[in-house]
Order: C-alpha cells, then structure tokens, then sequence
C-alpha cells in the first residue's frame, strides 16, 4: 500500500512538472511575442516542436534515474538542486541538440538564454514545495490511514523517521500496542494495550492499517493479530528484520512462482554478464601474452642468469572459483631454497635483488595472463591465495570463502584501495574480504573499467606495500 502511494504520488509529480515546464514555455514565448516583438507572427509549429523537445528531455531525465522514489518527498536542498539542474540539462540539452542537428536558428537567442535560468529556478521550487503539496490533497478524508502499531518501544522509535516522513501520505500513527507497562513512548505514541487488546482498540479507534514491528513467530498471538486483521477488513503490513536476526543484509527475488531470501545480490551469476567480463578478459590478456610477455620473459630470465640460477617460473597450486585448485603461472623472484608458503614483507632475504623491482612493479605477475587465458582467473577478482593461508584466513574470518563465488583475478578492488602486500593482521585480512565482497555483490562494467584504470597507475606509482 505505501509503495503503490509513493509510485503514483511521483508519477503525478513527474506529470506536473512536465505540465509546468510546458506552460512555463508559452508564457515566456506570449510574453516575447507581446512585449518585445510586437507586431511579430507567433509560428506555433516551430515553438510547439521547441516544446516537445523540452518535454521530451524531461521524460528521458525522469526514466535514467534509478533508486528509490521516496527521495522526492525529502526536503534536502542539495539533492533537489541536482535533480533541478538534471531536468534543465536534459531537457535544455535535447532542445540544443535538435537546433544543432537540423541547423535551426528560428529561436530568439534572447528568449532562450532568459527561459533556461527561469526553467531551473521553477523546476527547483517545484522539487521543494509540490510534492507536499500534492501529498496533502490526495491523502486526506477516506484516503488518511490511521495506524496501529504493534510490537516493542525499541522497535518503534526505529521506525520514527519513517512514520514522520510517512504521516505525509496519510499515514497517522494512533497508538502502540506492547506488553510493557507505560502510557506512551519517548516520542508520544501513546500505549493502547496489549496485543489481547488489539480487536477491541481497532473497533474503538477506528483502526484502518497495522504494522507488525518484527517478523512474526507464529504463536497464537500472532495468528490472533493476522486473523482479527483479516476478519475486521484491515490492512497489515509486516515490518522485515530478518537483516538484524541474520546479521546480515538480505535479498529477495521470486523464480518460477516461488519467493526467496538471498543474503546477497550477484550480478555476475548473469550469463550476459559473464560473457561482457570475458569478452574484457580475452581483449586484454591476448595482446599481453603475445607482445609483453615474450619481452618480459626474456628480461626476468637473464635475471635470473646473474642473481639466482633456476627455473624461470613459479607455479603453485592455488584456491579458485568455489575453492576449486589450479595452479597459478608467476616469474620466480625467489631463490629456489627460499621458503614458499610464508608471506613475503619487506626486505624479505628470500627475494634476490632485481626480484624485489619485478615484485614491485608487479612484473611477476604477467604470467597469470596464461591463467586467464585458460579461463583459471580472470583480469580482475580477489586475488587466489595459498591453500595454506586460506585455511588461516578463514579460521579468522566467517565469511572468508564468499569470496570464491567469482573467478580469482590478477587485480581486485582490495588492492587498487591499497591493501596488498603482507597480511599482518586480522584487520588486514577484514578489509580484503569487505572489498571482494562488495565487488562480487556490485559488480557492473564500470566497476570492472575503473578497477583496471586505478591498476595500470598502480603500475607506473606502486602503492608502498607493493613488495
């Protein structure tokens, strides 16, 4: 019910300001053609084209939005001037790319460069005043839900904001329903009894909706609420705090006729996701393979010739996708007895002299283009670790192993924000995980783009811990 009042109460917002910024238009070309051309012919043709362009600009602004809509009822000057600018970019921007495109010069210069600031200031007045205004004459009499709470105080003060910003779509807290023995709550919502009470408040009270302030456990009481509810003709609305009894923020989806709870979004569970991350993959590590590696090959070899005699690679076998082991492709930088399984620091004895550059500049680890190329690891993802450290890591972290939902990858959001090198402690570790996690539940192809922009000035300004 709320969600539906929110959505029509933002189409007939949006549908006013379109009617607004179409009047606005005429009123400022009568008041051109009256005043300051006088005797001039009004062509309604080119001014009626002018204004469906302007009108147009503002549906398209309206439709790329994305988020929710109850924005629009917040009175934040900030915000309101973003979406105020927006809407006269857009729709100021449809306008001049028409004129541009079909070469028009018809429009008063003068005209146009007095409506654009005129055009910004109503659409901004509109954003603060109309939608209360709105809001009021749509939801009075019939249309005022008198509300009825029932659960804790604690829950209910958590809810204060959002009562308050509600009372504006008619929603009207009467009263608390509790079993604690007070006469109202630290916000004046006075206690109408307990949930035994709840047909006998509603008859008294006139009580048109109720919200259930936790998650139902379906005891008696319960079912006692649901049944009167259903019995009196009133609405319920159910007030989820599974995010608090799982700890954990929650997602919910419907397949097939049936409704889940996931704990988290995934996007590269797409298949045309996937594919876009793939397409990246192969265009970046062919042409490395093919031209720098040779090269680098060759470098890191003769290397190796000088300081430490050996084999040119390094391949360990490493954790993937879903804890599925590989093994990974790197230039050694180690002497052949150094010890492998513990975390390279800084100064670190086991790596000889030019290693410690080719560490640095992450030149060690171009060979994991072959793993990518093999379909291992991917070009960005949480970077695979030892067999051994993730047993450690994640006897230390609960959710250590979300991060193997995705492909591995040579770079990751963890260490373009800096946390690479030594794991040192648990906090280390923390923020590692809280970065793969927030890639895997937010990825999108910018996110991918930006991450391998901020990597390759990783490589021409290495971070400190780079070692």
């Amino acid at each position: 019910m709320v969600t539906q009042r929110t959505e029509g109460l933002y189409r007939l917002f949006l549908l006013c300001q379109i009617v607004m910024v179409a009047l606005l238009f005429w009123l400022g070309v009568w008041v051109m053609v009256t005043f300051y051309s006088p005797g001039a012919v009004l062509t309604w043709r080119k001014y009626a084209i002018y204004c469906g362009l302007l009108v147009l600009g503002m549906t398209l602004e309206s439709l790329s939005r994305d988020g929710s809509k109850n924005y629009f009822l917040q009175n934040e000057l900030l915000r309101q001037h973003r979406l105020a600018l927006r809407q006269t970019l857009a729709s100021v921007g449809a306008l001049v790319f028409y004129l541009i495109a079909m070469k028009d010069s018809f429009i008063s210069r003068v005209f146009f460069f007095n409506f654009v600031p005129w055009l910004y200031v109503a659409l901004l007045f509109s954003h603060h005043y109309l939608p209360s205004f709105l809001a009021r004459g749509m939801f009075t009499g019939v249309h005022k839900q008198k509300t009825l709470l029932v659960g804790t105080t604690e829950k209910a003060a958590a809810l204060r904001s959002w009562l308050r910003r509600k009372s504006e779509m008619g929603l009207h807290t009467t009263g608390l329903i509790c079993d604690e023995p007070i006469q109202q709550t630290e916000d004046g919502i006075p206690v109408l009894g307990t949930p035994e009470d709840v047909e006998k408040v509603i008859r008294e009270r006139g009580i048109t909706q109720i919200i259930l302030l936790e998650f139902p456990l379906f005891n008696e009481r319960n079912r006692h609420v649901i049944s009167v509810c259903d019995r009196l003709g009133v609405r319920l609305l159910i007030l989820s705090d599974l995010e608090e009894r799982l700890r954990h923020p929650v997602t919910h989806f419907e397949d097939d006729g049936f409704r889940f709870i996931g704990l988290r979004e995934e996007p590269l569970e797409n298949p045309f996701n996937r594919c876009c991350k793939r397409v990246i993959d192969l265009v970046l590590a062919l042409p490395v393979m093919l031209v720098v590696f040779p090269v680098l090959t060759v470098i890191v070899w003769i290397a190796q010739r000088f300081q430490s005699r050996g084999p040119l690679f390094h391949i360990q076998t490493r954790a993937g996708m879903q804890n599925r082991q590989f093994k990974i492709y790197k230039f050694r930088t180690m002497h052949v007895n150094g010890e492998l399984t513990r975390q390279a620091r800084e100064g670190d004895d086991r790596v000889y002299p030019l290693g410690k550059w080719f560490r640095k500049l992450s030149i060690d680890e171009v060979p994991q283009f072959w793993n990518v190329l093999l379909g291992d690891m991917s070009i960005v993802g949480p970077r695979p670790h030892l067999i051994e450290h993730n047993q450690q890591f994640s006897a230390v972290m609960e959710n250590y192993h979300v991060r193997a939902f995705v492909k591995p990858g040579i770079t990751g959001l963890a260490q373009v924000r800096g946390f690479r090198g030594e794991a040192r402690s648990q906090s280390d570790i923390a923020h590692r995980v809280e970065c793969d996690i927030e890639y895997l539940e937010n990825w999108n192809l910018s996110l991918e783009c930006g991450i391998i922009i901020r990597t390759f000035f990783h490589l021409l300004m290495p971070p400190r811990t780079a070692y």
